[in-house]
């Protein structure tokens, strides 16, 4: 049986730089994802499987220090810093935040090579990717779960009967926790259509969903609506 590939996701925006890495990480056999900026970076981590995440501190959209504490939120994979920056207290600043080893541009690749190496041998035999890869596919909030592979919901450890389009809502709106959504793009992203007037057709679903997971709909924990703006599922 082949051995699957170890999968390294690169985030800079210098292309340059994103270039020549993945191509020096290709010939140790590893596979490469690229990224521009933060929300490039995390909008993949989303849908591919990535072990190990080498990433720029100065960035636009959002900067590497942002990304970082977001991806933390999500994965306990290992992230490798880079920065121009040589002062001791960024180095500590983006250790402090949750990153597993800090390079200082301009870098020798060998040594990259080498802690990216280090790295990996790390997460793979602690068996972190291990419980990875449960969390990968369940994705929790407080005494909400949702096991994507089993297209199943549970509150408390009480199993929840969903609509396919209450499944589709509650999966979008927990794989962007914390996020605040419109009427208009949850419509958009669930129904793969045009948004046109569909405020009471979202807002009808949400009540359900909200009857099925919260004890007090009146004040609930979890699907929360941002008066004026729309709807997000708290993180807890």
């Amino acid at each position: 049986m082949e051995k699957e590939r170890q999968v390294i996701l690169v985030v800079d925006d210098d292309r340059e730089i994103v270039k020549v890495l993945g191509k020096l990480l290709e010939l140790e056999g590893y596979e490469v994802h690229a990224a521009c900026n933060g929300m490039d970076a995390l909008e993949i981590l989303t849908g591919e499987k990535i072990h190990l995440i080498i990433l720029d501190v100065m960035m636009p959209k959002l900067d590497g220090l942002s990304t970082l504490m977001e991806i933390r939120r999500r994965r306990n994979i290992p992230v490798i810093m880079l920065s121009a920056k040589t002062e001791e207290s960024d180095k500590v600043l983006g250790l402090s935040m949750g990153a597993d080893d800090y390079v200082s541009k301009p870098f020798q690749t060998a040594e990259l090579m080498a802690r990216v190496r280090s790295q990996l041998r790390r997460y793979m035999t602690l068996g972190d990717v291990q419980k990875q890869e449960h969390a990968d596919h369940v994705l929790t909030t407080g005494g909400l779960s949702l096991d994507l592979n089993g297209k199943e919901l549970r509150v408390d450890g009480e199993k929840v009967r969903l609509t396919a389009t209450e499944y589709k809502i509650t999966e979008f709106l927990m794989r962007h926790m914390g996020q605040v959504f419109s009427a208009e793009e949850i419509y958009s992203r669930v129904w793969n259509e045009d948004a046109y007037a569909v405020e009471n057709t979202v807002m009808v679903h949400i009540r359900r969903i909200r009857e099925k997971i919260e004890i007090d709909t009146k004040n609930p924990k979890y699907l929360k609506v941002v008066w004026g703006i729309g709807y997000k599922m708290e993180k807890i």
